[in-house]
């Protein structure tokens, strides 16, 4: 881990110490948000995967009820009586705000002709099959169509999530170790200066008080002298 070059200076260490506290701080937001994402995250998985279960089991009634009409029914009248769709849709798409994560939301809108029939072709040529078909179609669009959204949230919170999850780690074993490492760099370092400045003024101590011990010792030797 690479170390950060700092000047062993208590204005420096304070600098640090501040900056330290903040990626705590954004670390522990940070993990929040990474742990908000996975849950709905994993919400979405869910009704996803339990959506997608009744669509194929939906989609599979579909396929064995027209395989049945389109065995019973000719080509050309299944072409004739399936050309002319009897609805229209529209897909709308609004985006709304998912913990900082801009999500898609579908909005299906189905407009018919008016009529009250339910079907566009006449019902002498046609099998009852193609009508259970249909039926089964009309179903599950609606929960196909949520069933995309839920795909495209959750692939956008799992590229969401991913990122968090770099920057966590960013914040917790890299910039957070340097931040410490420098702040206990410096601290050694002020703590050998102190040693070393109260070491200096020991020895100044013990020589002033030396040299007062011999001024007074000469000052005795002429007392004595003079005597």
């Amino acid at each position: 881990m690479a170390q950060l070059r700092v000047n062993p200076t208590r204005m420096e260490m304070k600098r640090l110490q501040t900056r330290y506290q903040t990626a705590r701080k954004g670390h522990k937001l940070l993990k929040d948000k990474r742990d908000e994402l996975m849950r709905q995250f994993l919400d979405i998985v869910r009704e996803d995967k339990a959506l997608r279960i009744k669509v194929e089991a939906s989609l599979a009634d579909y396929y064995a009820s027209f395989g049945i009409a389109s065995a019973v029914t000719g080509p050309q009248m299944m072409e004739t009586a399936l050309i002319c769709p009897k609805k229209e849709g529209e897909l709308d798409v609004v985006y709304k705000n998912l913990m900082s994560v801009t999500v898609p939301e579908f909005r299906l809108q189905v407009r018919t002709d008016g009529s009250r029939d339910s079907y566009n072709y006449g019902m002498a040529f046609t099998s009852g099959e193609l009508d259970l078909s249909l039926a089964a179609l009309g179903t599950v669009m609606e929960d196909m169509i949520r069933m995309a959204e839920l795909e495209k949230r959750a692939q956008l919170l799992a590229e969401e999530i991913e990122r968090t999850r770099r920057r966590v780690n960013a914040l917790e074993h890299i910039l957070m170790p340097q931040y410490l490492e420098a702040i206990k760099t410096i601290k050694m370092k002020l703590d050998e200066n102190e040693r070393g400045n109260i070491t200096r003024l020991m020895k100044v101590k013990d020589m002033m008080l030396q040299a007062q011990l011999r001024g007074k010792r000469e000052d005795e030797e002429e007392e004595d002298l003079t005597e």
